[in-house]
């Protein structure tokens, strides 16, 4: 299964988790109120590892220290963008949160960017997430600033993801680096969950598992493989589909509907997108040695 997914082209790979990783996010919409963020995130995560560590068996010995501090480092970055980002929309309207979180892949993406075309779909993307979150017309009395520095951490947590997931992907053979971190992640959200157990009852515990494959095991899966193949300036361009995604789940879903501005907003997003999968075959010479793939 593994070597067939790897065989797959990365653009393809990355589509299919943002696919997978927005609807399981419109499922936690409907099990977020019922025992909150921190319990939502512990749920998901828990299962999200117990999956994994059963599906791939990680070594625990054998692994030098800069491979533990790359792991460390990738499952700190997961539990608190999970978290931090459930926070901010305890807040912030859920749309202006994902506008403020993306900054983060956005600005990741600019800085390693080294052509005119990088610096233009960035621009378009970012433009269309604005349109697609309607951040414009929500007024500024309703912003809360705990909210954005919760949606700014998350954003910069998503910046160090993509960046440790390529050098995980590195470190370690197949999934097994990616079942480690979990590990970890869950540890850290487990003081920001614990409280909530007592409330996990058949319907919450069964929603968790749909998300812990549809928002954790699947998405990062794909994309950890993507990432052995792909550079993460190139990784974060693709990921501005995210936003339209997350229209499409929300319509299918929840039912929520879209305006021509946010449609237009989406067409940009695409279009951005698209923009970099055709032209991101550069060469070898072209991409920091740090972000290439070296074997595994």
């Amino acid at each position: 299964m593994l070597t067939r997914l790897e065989s797959l082209p990365p653009p393809l790979l990355v589509l299919a988790g943002i696919v997978s990783v927005q609807f399981g996010g419109a499922l936690a919409a409907t099990l977020v109120p019922h025992i909150g963020a921190g319990g939502s995130v512990l749920l998901r995560l828990t299962f999200a590892t117990a999956i994994l560590c059963g599906m791939v068996r990680p070594r625990w010995r054998g692994h030098s220290r800069r491979a533990w501090l790359t792991v460390g480092g990738f499952g700190l970055a997961l539990g608190l963008m999970n978290w931090t980002f459930y926070g901010s929309l305890a807040h912030l309207p859920i749309g202006v949160a994902v506008t403020i979180e993306f900054i983060g892949p956005l600005l990741l993406a600019a800085v390693l960017s080294r052509r005119v075309i990088d610096f233009a779909a960035v621009a378009g993307a970012a433009l269309g997430v604005v349109l697609i979150s309607q951040v414009l017309h929500v007024p500024l009395a309703e912003l809360s600033l705990t909210g954005i520095a919760l949606a700014l951490a998350a954003g910069a947590c998503w910046a160090a993801y993509i960046v440790l997931s390529g050098r995980t992907g590195k470190e370690f053979p197949h999934l097994e680096g990616l079942a480690l971190a979990m590990a970890v992640a869950t540890l850290v959200s487990l003081p920001l969950g614990i409280a909530s157990v007592p409330t996990w009852d058949l319907a919450a515990i069964s929603k968790g598992l749909g998300i812990a494959v549809l928002s954790s095991v699947l998405p990062y899966s794909l994309e950890l493989i993507a990432l052995r193949r792909m550079t993460a300036a190139v990784f974060g361009i693709l990921l501005s589909l995210e936003p339209a995604v997350a229209a499409l789940a929300g319509l299918v879903v929840l039912g929520q509907r879209l305006g021509w501005v946010q449609l237009a907003g989406m067409g940009l997003v695409v279009a951005a997108s698209a923009l970099i999968m055709g032209t991101s075959n550069r060469p070898p010479e072209d991409v920091p040695s740090d972000l290439t793939e070296t074997g595994g």
